[in-house]
């Protein structure tokens, strides 16, 4: 083991296709109540969700106003004034929850870094209800050390505030010696910047790097990590 002793995992789009599971269940809810979908409303809906995590993330609105607030736009878009937003809510984060899909390699890094002895614990912003349903049905709750779910710790990704809470909770010095791992620049390396600590941008698709935050290592495969962990 080299200088990093603890790894801070996001969850979506890192160690699960959140992708996948979002478009299961917006198509999921919208055939529950009845409504029509193509691909250009699921399309939608994933730039007026992006959004309000973004608006999340800058500290704008709350997480019960990303849950409930992106099915109001949407709904109001396409002039569907018969379902509460709220109640279609609901139903997606219940069908958001009962599936999953691991990003590739996710497993078998994770299972390698805990035999080599490393502390693993998920960073994530998402709904608590559904993360915790994914993380059972995925296993992951047995491979990981914890999970810190913003929601629970008063303050979201990337605010320096949620580490500081998260490390509130962990032996001192693992912040010296902690890696944040995620796709998102705005939350994950971000927030890495705020910590104080190490970043790796999980980059598979060959992003540019389009904000001002530093980056300590790039992989476009989980594999690599385990490899830059123990030349460290």
């Amino acid at each position: 083991m080299g200088k990093y002793t603890t790894i801070l995992w996001d969850l979506d789009q890192t160690l699960l296709d959140f992708d996948r599971s979002m478009d299961y269940a917006i198509k999921e809810v919208f055939q529950q109540y009845g409504l029509y979908i193509d691909a250009e409303i699921a399309a939608r809906y994933e730039l007026i969700n992006r959004d309000h995590w973004n608006r999340l993330e800058r500290g704008e609105i709350t997480k019960e106003e990303v849950k409930v607030g992106r099915f109001r736009v949407l709904l109001e878009e396409l002039g569907i004034h018969h379902i509460k937003p709220d109640e279609i809510a609901a139903s997606y984060q219940d069908a958001l929850g009962s599936v999953y899909y691991y990003i590739d390699g996710a497993v078998e890094v994770v299972a390698k870094l805990r035999d080599l002895g490393y502390h693993q614990y998920v960073v994530t912003n998402g709904v608590n209800a559904t993360q915790s349903k994914k993380m059972k049905l995925s296993g992951l709750d047995q491979m990981m050390d914890g999970v810190f779910v913003s929601e629970l710790m008063g303050y979201p990704k990337p605010m320096k505030g949620y580490f500081d809470a998260c490390f509130k909770t962990l032996p001192e010095g693992t912040r010296e010696k902690s890696i944040l791992v995620g796709d998102s620049l705005s939350s994950d390396m971000q927030g890495a910047n705020n910590a104080g600590i190490a970043s790796c941008w999980f980059n598979p698709k060959g992003r540019e790097k389009d904000i001002a935050v530093q980056i300590d290592y790039e992989i476009k495969h989980l594999k690599e990590l385990p490899e830059i962990l123990e030349s460290e």
